[in-house]
């Protein structure tokens, strides 16, 4: 009976074969800010796979697609990026996860705007919302696509200012270069690549 059916539907619809994390600050004024290149990315990947991460839960903002085949829950953490761990574990929990399927797209200073690093695993390298992803997990054991938002100026200029500031006009274009790629490389590392993501796309 079709009744049935829909019941059917609706389980084999409750799990999921990847996590994908796009890091950055809720609220319009954090919106173009580097520290919110992860955000930036799952517009991107909204664009590029037709769906919305627009329902609230785990403290996210999540969607779901398919990519390279899998079924990815996609999120964005409301919780403010230095407790991102708090809802990357609660959905990775709830929905068992392992956390090698979980990807996370985050800014990174260290790399120019434009560059892309994706990494199979390491430490939080003084990244904050990685930090707590790492101690919520329990394990630095996740793939992560590093985008590239540039360094400070100059040393005793303050961090914070720095990567809650928007870029630059002419920053926007090699930083849209960039997510794209990110997005490109991403089907790369569902289909179980991440090597050959690492070659095409790191720079």
């Amino acid at each position: 009976m079709a009744i049935f059916n829909k019941f059917k539907n609706s389980n084999s619809s409750s799990t999921y074969d990847y996590l994908v994390v796009g890091l950055g600050n809720p609220g319009a004024k954090y919106e173009t800010t580097r520290h919110n290149a992860g955000f930036l990315c799952v517009t991107k990947l909204e664009d590029d796979y037709g769906f919305k991460a627009k329902k609230l839960k785990f403290h996210s903002l999540i969607g779901d697609t398919k990519i390279a085949g899998k079924k990815v829950l996609v999120m964005k953490p409301q919780t403010m990026m230095n407790n991102s761990g708090i809802a990357v574990s609660e959905c990775a929990k709830f929905y068992k996860i392992p956390v090698e399927n979980i990807i996370v797209i985050f800014d990174d200073i260290s790399l120019e705007p434009g560059k892309l690093r994706i990494k199979r695993k390491g430490s939080a390298g003084g990244h904050n919302g990685i930090k707590s992803i790492i101690a919520h997990l329990g394990s630095e054991n996740f793939p992560r696509i590093k985008l590239g938002v540039g360094k400070k100026p100059h040393p005793e200029y303050d961090l914070a200012d720095w990567v809650l500031a928007n870029f630059p006009k002419n920053d926007i274009p090699l930083v849209r270069d960039a997510i794209t790629s990110a997005s490109a490389a991403l089907e790369y590392m569902i289909k179980g690549d991440i090597d050959g993501a690492m070659s095409k796309y790191n720079s």
